[in-house]
Formats: C-alpha cells, sequence, structure tokens
C-alpha cells in the first residue's frame, strides 16, 4: 500500500494552481447519459473519484475519448446496461448520481449502495434521494442491500428537503429534465456546483429556473442535446491550500481559483489576523505573526464548508486560545482528531460533533493512517506543520480527490514522497 512520507516544519513559498472541481466532475459524467449526443469536458481532475466514475460510465456502454491533459468527450449513445457494476459502484459514494440519469433516460436502474469513505457509510443521502424518485413517479424494491427502481415515464412532482441534501438536489434536477410536466424542489442545496451543472444542462435544452437558491424549478422536455462543459475550480482545494500556508505561516499564491466559492473561510481569516490578497481567479495568502482562535459551525453553502472543517482545525491548532468545532453536517467526521492529539495537539472531545481546540502547540511527526478523504489533507496539513517525520498510509483516499498533490506541494517548497 502506498504512503507519505512528509518531513516537517516546512516554511512554503511559490504558487499552486487549483485542479477542477471534484464534485463537479462526478455529476457531469453521469448527466452525459441524459444525451445520446457527445459531450466534450474540460478541467477535469485526474483523481481516483473521476477514473472509477468513467469505468463504471464505460462498463454501461459508453464510449469515451481521452483528448488531451485534462479533456474527453463522451458519447452514451451505445449506453446498453441500466444496472451498476458493483465492482465499481461500492468504490465511491458519487455511483449515487448515475441512477436519476439512467432512470430518467430509460425507466429502470438497479444499483447497490453506493460506497465511499468510512463518512459515507450509513445512508445519508439514500433515503432523500429515493424519496424523491417515488415523488416523480418511481416505483421501488430493495432486495439483497440493491434497489430496483422502474418509471415507465417520470411525472413532475413537488419535493420539499427536510434536510438540504446536495446529492438529492442535483439527482432530481436532472431526473425531472426529462420528466413530464413541472417539478418544484424546495429547500434545496445552493452549492456552486448544483448552478453550474444547471447552466449546462440549460444550454442543452433543459429548463431549469432558480438553481443556486431554495427553490428550485425544473420543466420537462423531451430531449437533451449536448456539447462543452468546463469543470470549475475546486473550492474545496482553495480552501484546503488557504489553510496550509495560513497554518505553516507562508506566503503562497493560489491560482485558477475562484476566492467567492470561500468567503465563510476568507471573513474568518479577516478576524484572526490571516492577511491576504485576492482576484478574480487567484488569493495570496500571508504569514500571519500572530494567529487567534475562532469557532466555527459548518453549514451548508454558502455558510462554512464541512469539507474544511479539518483543514481549518489543524490551523487552530496554530491559533492563540481556545476554538470550539460544530461539526453539523456528517456523523463521524470529527474521529481523524485522535490522530492530531497523537501528533500533540490539544484537543477535547465534547461529543460526537464538538471538539475545542487549545492552541497554540507544537505538533510532531508520526505513524498515521488516513481515516478519509478531508482528514486525510488535514493530517498531510498538519504533517507539513510538525516537526519530524510523518508516515502517513492508506492515501488512496487522499487521491482520491487531490490530483497529484506530492509533486505540486514539493513546487512550492514541501518536503514529501510518495512510497510505493
Amino acid at each position: 500500500m502506498s504512503k507519505f512520507i512528509i518531513n516537517g516544519p516546512s516554511r512554503l513559498a511559490g504558487e499552486i494552481s487549483v485542479r477542477g472541481a471534484k464534485n463537479a466532475a462526478l455529476k457531469i459524467i453521469p448527466a452525459s447519459i441524459l444525451s445520446e449526443e457527445t459531450i466534450t469536458i474540460t478541467n477535469l481532475p485526474n483523481i481516483e473519484d473521476v477514473k472509477q466514475s468513467l469505468a463504471l460510465l464505460a462498463d454501461l456502454g459508453a464510449k469515451i475519448e481521452y483528448l488531451d491533459q485534462g479533456i474527453i468527450s463522451i458519447n452514451t449513445k451505445g449506453v446498453n446496461k441500466t444496472e451498476l457494476n458493483p465492482v465499481f459502484a461500492n468504490k465511491f459514494r458519487a455511483s449515487l448520481m448515475f441512477v436519476a440519469p439512467l432512470l430518467a433516460r430509460f425507466g429502470e436502474v438497479k444499483f447497490p449502495h453506493p460506497g465511499g469513505c468510512v463518512i459515507g457509510s450509513g445512508k445519508r443521502d439514500i433515503d432523500f434521494s429515493l424519496e424523491g424518485f417515488i415523488t416523480l413517479g418511481a416505483e421501488i424494491k430493495i432486495n439483497d442491500s440493491h434497489y430496483h427502481l422502474k418509471a415507465k415515464k417520470l411525472k413532475g412532482g413537488e419535493y420539499f428537503f427536510p434536510w438540504i441534501s446536495v446529492t438529492t438536489t442535483e439527482s432530481l434536477m436532472m431526473a425531472a429534465c426529462l420528466a413530464e410536466g413541472k417539478t418544484i424542489l424546495r429547500n434545496s442545496a445552493m452549492e456552486p456546483e448544483i448552478e453550474a451543472l444547471a447552466l449546462y444542462l440549460n444550454s442543452q435544452g433543459a429548463i431549469i429556473e432558480g438553481a443556486g437558491s431554495p427553490t428550485i424549478t425544473i420543466t420537462g422536455v423531451e430531449r437533451l442535446t449536448a456539447g462543452q462543459f468546463k469543470i470549475m475550480s475546486d473550492r474545496i482545494e482553495t480552501g484546503s491550500f488557504a489553510c496550509l500556508a495560513a497554518a505553516s505561516k507562508s506566503e503562497i499564491k493560489i491560482t485558477n481559483c475562484n476566492p467567492l466559492h470561500i468567503r465563510a473561510l476568507l471573513e474568518i481569516f479577516k478576524r484572526i489576523g490571516i492577511d491576504f490578497q485576492e482576484g478574480e481567479d487567484w488569493l495570496i495568502i500571508k504569514p500571519a505573526k500572530k494567529i487567534l482562535a475562532h469557532k466555527i459551525k459548518t453549514h451548508e453553502y454558502p455558510g462554512f464548508p464541512t469539507d474544511l472543517q479539518s483543514p481549518f482545525t489543524v490551523l487552530m491548532t496554530q491559533a492563540e486560545g481556545s476554538s470550539l468545532i460544530h461539526e453539523t453536517i456528517y456523523d463521524r467526521r470529527l474521529l481523524y482528531v485522535d490522530l492530531l492529539t497523537q501528533m500533540g495537539a490539544n484537543i477535547v472531545m465534547c461529543d460526537p460533533h464538538r471538539a475545542i481546540v487549545n492552541g497554540p502547540t507544537t505538533l510532531y511527526g508520526r505513524k498515521l493512517t488516513s481515516p478519509d478523504l478531508r482528514a486525510g489533507i488535514a493530517l498531510v496539513i498538519a504533517a507539513l506543520v510538525a516537526e519530524g517525520q510523518t508516515e502517513i498510509d492508506n492515501i488512496y483516499q487522499i487521491e482520491r480527490g487531490y490530483e497529484n498533490i506530492t509533486d505540486r506541494l514539493k513546487a512550492i517548497g514541501a518536503d514529501i514522497e510518495k512510497i510505493d
């Protein structure tokens, strides 16, 4: 199994470029099923979850061509299966995104319970998605951990989300594109990736109004065409690099990003003494002489992202005072803090959703195992701040979401090696 060997502490400098957004790529790939025409995708990140998504799509019968680095074309006219192969579907949570387009186009889909990392276990969004499909007229059977959905023709309906769900918002939005009549989604998620997906679908003939707001209205159409889609920059990667720069007290320029998408983090930076400059597609984080403690409470967009909670927690180990970290989105997402305490962090777990970080503390290198994608990058940040050598196992979880992270960090001065 591959691992990272990291020697710290590192004072970093230079530029690091943000790749295409994982959470946008993993939606546009299955969305290609909604049309029989060819879609060209650019700025596609070369990460494990994208590879699994493309493998699943190819297994269904789609034709995929790799045109250049980060550029592919997809034609799904040859899709001849409506059952998701568990060999691929069990490996990543976003396999759930294939359900809606297959159901909308073919009227049937069978799939196993989607996989993913430790925080992805349990039901999470699957119940809401199933409820939404029922609202649109689907019949559901569950056998031996498999789900079987059927609908001769989906019909428009109205669905109110009991809790805000990105996955279900995007799934129902795609399913409703080819449904008869009008669909109204209330209390919808508002993430930038949802708006980007809607803009693309509209450009290909869909009628979606309100994406990026709590109420989305979709008027079904007979067919969709296809075209070009450029993956937006990854806001979580942007925020992770910003936390890395701040925690290591380094000056780093983050390019190919959209600072507006991490406004919640940058507003906190203003309050805790971290100076920065920003442009339309770049961000410079400057070294802080003193970092102040600050509490956070994760919230759906445009609130503080749950995916930035772990990098921010590492930053707070270097801040003066006590910081309350309140995770409201996912159960078990704070499990990684035990690994930070092994490195010397002073963190008190109040309950499964709240932790108090007391700082500043000196971190020390340790042998660790990455529990999930976002905690994994937090451990990398901690290792670059820590004194001595850190060994991180199970880096497959990290590489699911961060392209070529070793070489990119080396380019700004990190002492990191990937050992196979």
